[in-house]
Protein backbone atom coordinates (compact mmCIF):
# COMPACT_ATOMS: atom_id res chain seq x y z
CA UNK A 1 0.00 0.00 0.00
CA UNK A 2 2.75 2.49 0.54
CA UNK A 3 4.87 1.70 -2.33
CA UNK A 4 1.28 2.26 -4.30
CA UNK A 5 0.94 5.79 -2.29
CA UNK A 6 4.84 6.52 -3.35
CA UNK A 7 4.07 5.39 -7.07
CA UNK A 8 1.07 7.49 -7.58
CA UNK A 9 2.93 10.41 -5.58
CA UNK A 10 5.67 10.16 -8.03
CA UNK A 11 3.21 9.84 -11.24
CA UNK A 12 1.48 12.92 -10.05
CA UNK A 13 4.84 15.23 -9.51
CA UNK A 14 5.76 14.08 -13.29
CA UNK A 15 2.18 14.97 -14.67
CA UNK A 16 2.29 18.31 -12.76
CA UNK A 17 6.12 18.73 -13.86
CA UNK A 18 5.23 18.59 -17.70
CA UNK A 19 1.76 19.58 -17.89
CA UNK A 20 2.91 23.13 -18.59
CA UNK A 21 5.67 21.98 -21.79
CA UNK A 22 3.15 20.02 -22.48
CA UNK A 23 0.64 23.09 -22.95
CA UNK A 24 3.18 25.29 -24.74
CA UNK A 25 4.12 22.43 -27.20
CA UNK A 26 0.32 22.10 -27.92
CA UNK A 27 0.00 25.64 -28.54
CA UNK A 28 2.44 25.63 -31.59
CA UNK A 29 5.30 28.15 -29.57
CA UNK A 30 7.62 25.47 -30.51
CA UNK A 31 9.57 24.69 -33.90
CA UNK A 32 10.82 21.12 -34.11
CA UNK A 33 10.59 20.87 -37.65
CA UNK A 34 13.31 23.68 -38.77
CA UNK A 35 16.51 22.27 -38.63
CA UNK A 36 19.70 24.69 -36.88
CA UNK A 37 21.42 25.71 -40.10
CA UNK A 38 18.28 27.07 -41.75
CA UNK A 39 16.70 28.51 -38.10
CA UNK A 40 16.72 32.60 -37.90
CA UNK A 41 18.94 34.83 -36.39
CA UNK A 42 18.09 37.94 -37.51
CA UNK A 43 18.34 41.50 -34.95
CA UNK A 44 14.82 42.11 -34.20
CA UNK A 45 15.64 45.60 -33.28
CA UNK A 46 16.04 45.57 -29.32
CA UNK A 47 19.69 47.05 -29.36
CA UNK A 48 20.30 50.69 -30.56
CA UNK A 49 22.40 51.01 -33.29
CA UNK A 50 26.11 51.12 -31.92
CA UNK A 51 27.25 53.64 -34.39
CA UNK A 52 24.16 55.99 -33.41
CA UNK A 53 24.29 55.66 -29.73
CA UNK A 54 27.79 57.38 -27.76
CA UNK A 55 27.41 56.12 -24.40
CA UNK A 56 27.50 52.82 -23.06
CA UNK A 57 25.45 49.89 -23.21
CA UNK A 58 24.92 46.42 -21.25
CA UNK A 59 21.93 44.90 -22.82
CA UNK A 60 20.96 40.99 -21.27
CA UNK A 61 18.50 39.26 -23.56
CA UNK A 62 16.54 35.32 -23.03
CA UNK A 63 14.68 33.44 -25.91
CA UNK A 64 13.17 29.95 -25.92
CA UNK A 65 15.74 27.48 -26.55
CA UNK A 66 16.13 25.48 -29.58
CA UNK A 67 14.12 22.73 -30.41
CA UNK A 68 12.08 20.86 -28.30
CA UNK A 69 14.06 22.22 -25.48
CA UNK A 70 12.32 25.18 -25.56
CA UNK A 71 9.21 23.84 -23.89
CA UNK A 72 10.92 23.49 -21.17
CA UNK A 73 13.81 26.29 -20.43
CA UNK A 74 14.91 29.22 -22.75
CA UNK A 75 19.01 30.65 -23.15
CA UNK A 76 20.23 34.22 -22.38
CA UNK A 77 23.41 36.09 -23.29
CA UNK A 78 24.56 39.52 -22.42
CA UNK A 79 26.18 42.00 -24.79
CA UNK A 80 28.05 45.35 -24.17
CA UNK A 81 29.25 48.24 -25.67
CA UNK A 82 31.89 50.67 -23.96
CA UNK A 83 30.90 54.56 -24.74
CA UNK A 84 32.22 55.06 -27.66
CA UNK A 85 32.30 51.71 -29.44
CA UNK A 86 31.53 51.13 -32.51
CA UNK A 87 30.26 47.47 -32.09
CA UNK A 88 28.58 44.85 -29.04
CA UNK A 89 30.23 42.25 -27.67
CA UNK A 90 28.12 39.82 -27.08
CA UNK A 91 28.88 36.75 -24.19
CA UNK A 92 27.18 33.55 -23.88
CA UNK A 93 28.18 29.74 -23.00
CA UNK A 94 27.06 27.59 -25.95
CA UNK A 95 28.20 23.32 -24.98
CA UNK A 96 29.21 22.56 -28.77
CA UNK A 97 32.25 24.81 -28.20
CA UNK A 98 35.40 24.65 -26.16
CA UNK A 99 36.15 26.83 -23.86
CA UNK A 100 32.19 27.00 -23.63
CA UNK A 101 32.25 30.46 -22.71
CA UNK A 102 31.98 32.32 -26.37
CA UNK A 103 32.85 35.92 -27.51
CA UNK A 104 30.82 37.24 -30.45
CA UNK A 105 30.79 41.00 -32.12
CA UNK A 106 27.77 42.36 -33.79
CA UNK A 107 24.00 42.49 -33.07
CA UNK A 108 23.22 41.36 -29.79
CA UNK A 109 19.76 41.18 -30.29
CA UNK A 110 19.44 38.05 -33.02
CA UNK A 111 16.62 35.91 -32.80
CA UNK A 112 18.08 32.47 -30.83
CA UNK A 113 17.80 29.83 -34.05
CA UNK A 114 14.20 30.98 -34.88
CA UNK A 115 12.77 32.01 -31.56
CA UNK A 116 12.59 35.77 -30.81
CA UNK A 117 14.56 37.40 -27.91
CA UNK A 118 13.06 39.21 -24.91
CA UNK A 119 14.93 41.69 -23.43
CA UNK A 120 15.43 41.29 -19.18
CA UNK A 121 17.43 44.24 -18.50
CA UNK A 122 18.70 47.65 -20.37
CA UNK A 123 21.27 49.48 -18.79
CA UNK A 124 22.91 52.74 -20.59
CA UNK A 125 25.42 55.45 -19.82
CA UNK A 126 27.34 55.56 -16.36
CA UNK A 127 25.75 52.70 -14.78
CA UNK A 128 26.33 50.45 -18.16
CA UNK A 129 29.70 51.71 -17.94
CA UNK A 130 30.44 50.35 -14.39
CA UNK A 131 28.79 47.08 -14.78
CA UNK A 132 31.31 46.81 -18.38
CA UNK A 133 33.97 46.81 -15.94
CA UNK A 134 32.72 43.87 -14.05
CA UNK A 135 31.28 41.92 -16.68
CA UNK A 136 34.27 41.60 -18.41
CA UNK A 137 36.61 40.66 -15.33
CA UNK A 138 34.03 38.12 -14.35
CA UNK A 139 33.47 36.80 -17.96
CA UNK A 140 37.42 36.31 -17.55
CA UNK A 141 36.52 34.30 -13.96
CA UNK A 142 34.39 31.97 -14.84
CA UNK A 143 34.86 29.04 -12.79
CA UNK A 144 33.69 26.43 -15.06
CA UNK A 145 34.70 27.28 -19.51
CA UNK A 146 35.70 23.72 -20.08
CA UNK A 147 32.79 22.35 -18.36
CA UNK A 148 28.38 22.34 -19.83
CA UNK A 149 25.86 19.94 -18.99
CA UNK A 150 22.77 21.18 -20.20
CA UNK A 151 20.62 19.84 -17.63
CA UNK A 152 21.03 20.80 -14.57
CA UNK A 153 23.90 22.81 -14.82
CA UNK A 154 26.39 24.62 -15.90
CA UNK A 155 25.21 26.08 -18.79
CA UNK A 156 24.33 28.90 -20.28
CA UNK A 157 21.89 30.35 -17.74
CA UNK A 158 24.59 29.16 -15.15
CA UNK A 159 26.82 31.06 -16.32
CA UNK A 160 24.56 33.93 -17.27
CA UNK A 161 22.94 34.10 -13.35
CA UNK A 162 27.05 33.69 -12.32
CA UNK A 163 27.59 37.07 -13.89
CA UNK A 164 24.78 39.08 -11.87
CA UNK A 165 25.62 37.57 -8.59
CA UNK A 166 29.18 39.25 -9.68
CA UNK A 167 28.39 42.90 -10.78
CA UNK A 168 26.60 44.43 -8.36
CA UNK A 169 25.45 47.24 -11.03
CA UNK A 170 23.09 44.06 -12.87
CA UNK A 171 20.35 44.51 -10.72
CA UNK A 172 18.25 41.51 -12.68
CA UNK A 173 15.58 39.17 -12.17
CA UNK A 174 16.39 35.95 -13.96
CA UNK A 175 13.23 34.11 -16.08
CA UNK A 176 12.03 31.28 -14.20
CA UNK A 177 12.38 29.64 -17.88
CA UNK A 178 16.00 30.19 -17.33
CA UNK A 179 16.79 26.48 -16.23
CA UNK A 180 20.47 26.05 -14.65
CA UNK A 181 20.29 29.94 -12.63
CA UNK A 182 19.62 27.95 -9.62
CA UNK A 183 23.06 25.63 -10.18
CA UNK A 184 25.02 27.22 -7.83
CA UNK A 185 28.55 28.14 -7.88
CA UNK A 186 30.98 27.49 -5.45
CA UNK A 187 32.61 30.95 -5.01
CA UNK A 188 33.43 33.32 -2.35
CA UNK A 189 29.80 34.54 -2.49
CA UNK A 190 28.04 30.37 -2.53
CA UNK A 191 28.82 28.81 0.75
CA UNK A 192 29.87 25.65 -1.03
CA UNK A 193 26.96 24.12 -3.84
CA UNK A 194 24.34 24.49 -1.45
CA UNK A 195 23.91 27.96 -0.41
CA UNK A 196 24.12 31.10 -1.65
CA UNK A 197 22.33 34.77 -2.65
CA UNK A 198 19.32 34.85 -5.65
CA UNK A 199 20.99 35.89 -8.91
CA UNK A 200 19.41 39.36 -7.97
CA UNK A 201 21.04 39.53 -4.63
CA UNK A 202 17.84 40.74 -3.05
CA UNK A 203 17.45 37.30 -1.11
CA UNK A 204 18.96 33.46 -0.69
CA UNK A 205 18.29 30.06 -1.95
CA UNK A 206 19.28 26.65 -1.14
CA UNK A 207 19.91 24.67 -3.80
CA UNK A 208 21.03 20.49 -4.24
CA UNK A 209 23.20 21.27 -7.58
CA UNK A 210 20.24 22.92 -9.25
CA UNK A 211 17.62 19.88 -9.35
CA UNK A 212 15.79 20.62 -5.71
CA UNK A 213 15.75 23.65 -4.12
CA UNK A 214 13.82 26.82 -2.36
CA UNK A 215 14.31 30.89 -2.93
CA UNK A 216 13.42 33.57 -1.15
CA UNK A 217 14.05 37.25 -1.88
CA UNK A 218 12.60 40.58 -3.01
CA UNK A 219 12.56 40.29 -6.68
CA UNK A 220 12.26 36.96 -7.45
CA UNK A 221 9.81 36.24 -4.71
CA UNK A 222 8.88 32.80 -3.69
CA UNK A 223 10.40 30.18 -5.98
CA UNK A 224 10.34 26.07 -5.31
CA UNK A 225 12.61 24.26 -7.95
CA UNK A 226 11.48 20.78 -8.91
CA UNK A 227 14.50 18.90 -10.82
CA UNK A 228 15.31 22.53 -12.41
CA UNK A 229 11.75 23.31 -13.13
CA UNK A 230 10.26 26.38 -10.99
CA UNK A 231 7.08 27.13 -9.88
CA UNK A 232 6.73 30.20 -7.76
CA UNK A 233 4.58 33.59 -6.92
CA UNK A 234 6.08 37.17 -6.81
CA UNK A 235 3.42 39.16 -4.57
CA UNK A 236 5.36 42.40 -5.41
CA UNK A 237 4.32 41.76 -9.17
CA UNK A 238 1.16 39.67 -8.62
CA UNK A 239 2.84 37.31 -10.75
CA UNK A 240 2.67 33.20 -10.62
CA UNK A 241 5.75 31.21 -12.37
CA UNK A 242 4.67 27.49 -13.82
CA UNK A 243 7.10 25.30 -15.43
CA UNK A 244 7.33 25.09 -19.28
CA UNK A 245 4.65 28.27 -19.09
CA UNK A 246 7.12 30.73 -16.90
CA UNK A 247 5.79 33.77 -15.56
CA UNK A 248 1.97 34.61 -15.76
CA UNK A 249 1.39 38.84 -14.65
CA UNK A 250 -0.03 41.73 -15.50
CA UNK A 251 2.79 43.35 -16.31
CA UNK A 252 6.06 41.82 -18.38
CA UNK A 253 9.17 40.80 -16.23
CA UNK A 254 11.04 43.98 -18.10
CA UNK A 255 10.10 47.26 -19.56
CA UNK A 256 12.63 49.31 -21.37
CA UNK A 257 12.63 52.69 -20.15
CA UNK A 258 14.53 53.72 -23.88
CA UNK A 259 11.89 52.47 -25.81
Amino acid sequence: MILIKWLTGIVALVALLLAGPAIVWWLGGIDTRTGWASAGRESVGLAPRAGAFEGAVVQLYGARAYNWRGAFAMHTWIAVKPEGGQDYTTYEVQGWRQPTVRTRYGAPDREWFGQRPHLLADLRGEQAARAIVGIERSVNAYPWPQRYRVFPGPNSNTFIAWLIRQVPELDVEMPSLALGKDYLIDDTRALGHFFGPAPSNTGYQVSLYGLLGIMVARDEGLEFNVLGLVFGIDPLDLAIKLPGIGRIAPAPLYQSQYE
